[in-house]
């Protein structure tokens, strides 16, 4: 028998082996015994006399929030290690960050996400490189960064990790590569960089190594609207609508998973601009990533409804107005400053950025509505722009669909925002569109027969007008599924009672169902709410567990760390 240390060494030899791997290392082991020897063990095909001698080690650490990141650096470890190179396979949520100076070869997977910020799992990562100077003088790195380019700030986390190793000292072996929602091919090439990299300090070579495929891309559904519903009571000032879809190939997700939706342009506004510019809508055009005809690519491919400031500045140059550094929409820009001819607006649609998808948390649950049935639960947008009001582009999008329609969607897989397991206990605050994924979780729970206790606070406006998803809730609340029920309406009391009132109203029995280990999750508007909930969370760990500021922080950073304390908010 093996003692208890060498036993813990073996552990962790093994955890990152692949199957073949463990299959080898099985034969190895037992050609020990026998009195063989490594070279003898090895099947012939799997030397590789390039690298025999290779003590090169690098860490591989990635920094997700969907799972992406995860799954490609998963790939991309099992491909270096077959190039006779030692990986460390890390997650940034785990990673020690004052061990970089320790380091000699350190790469990084990381996304962006929302507005430019880093994965939610790897900010705690992201705060200490930029709050510490840190002397990497010794540090070899390359990151690759993943993000969607439909969006303004693309890649912006992968370039602040290059940029700030860079600036503490870190020598950059390879480019910052910059990857697309298809990186397949990027992705290979950077690990073939890494590779020769690497190899290069020790005059190694790796041109005999196989490079595996990358699995990647965006799946796209195509599905038709079976039902639409506005929740809300006709008094109410708002619109929520439950929004279901039906497929006929199998849909594949989990509970916390969101819908992507590309929206189109109104076509009302589409005509208006060519009217405006006096080209030709049928007229065939080239952009960076489609070629279309004007009218299709203003409808369905390109944003015109609140351009960056970046893009109204490149306008301004080739119309040789002077315009101050604003964000209007393409058909104000035109109105005010308008174009010289059909011409010069061609050269406006090629700085345009193509139309950036909208995510909606996913409401139904796979075990509750079957593989063929998806709903997302969508608050229409409307706001006032000089006394002329205006709706939200993908909200109304969406809510204008009519049953039997078509859509094409995409899931986003739900990354740390998941259910733990059946028998686990959790919290779930979601004012407004917030509940959309916890009635995911009721479902999903009450048709697994789930033990763990199940506990929402919910907040709208009115009761009677606002209460969405009301009769559901309630039944969920009789059979037992739901446990606790707190709800706060705004508008319905003199003073405003919000979710985080409620939290502090049962601050108690909120830390018992901490300390028991349930989970919370938070799901709604970044600010005001979800701040303020965290705030109230923070100021319940210190007053009810009898813990410092510092201490109370530190609690709710282990559970987050932990996957017990998730939020999605927007």
């Amino acid at each position: 028998m093996l003692s208890e240390t060498k036993l813990n060494v073996l552990k962790q030899i093994s955890v990152d082996l692949s199957r073949d791997e463990a299959i080898w290392a099985s034969g190895y082991l037992a050609g020990l015994a026998g009195g063989t020897t490594l070279t003898a063990a090895l099947p012939p095909q799997q030397i590789d006399h390039s690298i025999q001698n290779a003590v090169k080690k690098i860490t591989l650490a990635y920094g997700t929030e969907t799972g992406n990141s995860k799954k490609l650096a998963t790939s991309l470890a099992g491909i270096i290690k077959k190039k006779g190179i030692q990986v460390k396979l890390t997650d940034l949520s785990q990673y020690k960050a004052k061990d970089l100076s320790k380091e000699e070869f350190f790469f990084v997977v990381i996304s962006t996400q929302g507005e430019g910020d880093p994965p939610v799992l790897a900010k705690k990562f992201y705060d200490y490189i930029y709050e510490n100077e840190i002397n990497l003088s010794n540090l070899k790195f390359g990151v690759l960064a993943l993000g969607d380019s439909s969006y303004p700030l693309f890649c912006k986390t992968g370039e602040d990790v290059d940029s700030r190793f860079e600036n503490l000292g870190g020598q950059r072996i390879i480019p910052l590569k910059k990857c697309d929602i298809d990186y397949e091919q990027d992705a290979q090439n950077w690990i073939e960089h890494i590779s020769e990299a690497v190899n290069k300090t020790s005059g190694i070579s790796s041109k005999n190594a196989t490079v595996q495929k990358v699995s990647t891309g965006r799946k796209k559904y195509q599905g038709k609207i079976s039902a639409i519903l506005n929740l809300n009571d006709i008094t109410s000032e708002k619109e929520t609508y439950h929004i279901e879809i039906e497929t006929e190939e199998a849909l594949v997700y989990q509970p916390g998973a969101a819908l992507g939706v590309l929206p189109f342009n109104s076509k009302t506004i589409v005509e208006e601009i060519i009217t405006l510019t006096g080209i030709d809508p049928n007229k065939q055009i080239s952009t960076p990533k489609i070629t279309d005809t004007v009218e299709e690519l203003l409808h369905k491919h390109l944003n015109i409804s609140y351009l960056l400031k970046s893009v109204v500045a490149q306008y301004a140059k080739i119309t040789g107005h002077s315009i101050p550094e604003v964000r209007l929409s393409l058909l104000d820009l035109l109105r005010i400053y308008p174009v010289k001819n059909a011409e010069e607006f061609e050269e406006v649609i090629q700085i345009l950025t193509g139309q950036a998808p909208r995510l909606y948390s996913i409401s139904s649950s796979p075990e509750a509505h079957g593989e063929n049935e998806i709903h997302i639960t969508v608050a229409k947008s409307e706001f006032f722009i000089d006394h002329e009001k205006h709706k939200g582009l993908c909200s109304g999008f969406l809510s204008e669909f009519n049953e039997g329609e078509d859509v094409e969607f995409y899931i986003q897989d739900a990354g740390h925002f998941k259910l733990p397991e059946p028998d686990k206990d959790i919290i779930m605050i979601g004012p407004g569109t917030g509940i959309a994924p916890f009635r995911s979780f009721l479902w999903e729970r009450d048709a697994v027969g789930g033990e763990g206790k199940n506990w929402l606070f919910f907040g709208e406006r009115n009761f009677v007008s606002d209460f969405i998803y009301q009769s559901e809730i309630q039944d969920f609340l009789k059979t037992g599924s739901l446990t606790h029920l707190d709800l706060a309406f705004s508008r319905d009391t003199a003073e405003k009672i919000y979710v985080q009132h409620k939290l502090e109203q049962k601050a108690q029995e909120v830390f018992y169902w901490l300390e028991g280990g349930a989970s919370v999750y938070v799901c709604g508007t970044k600010d005001p709410m979800s701040k303020d909930v965290e705030d109230t969370l923070l100021n319940i760990i210190q007053q009810q567990g009898k813990r410092s500021k510092e201490e109370a922080l530190h609690y709710l950073e282990e559970m987050e760390l932990s996957g017990r304390y998730a939020k999605d908010v927007y």
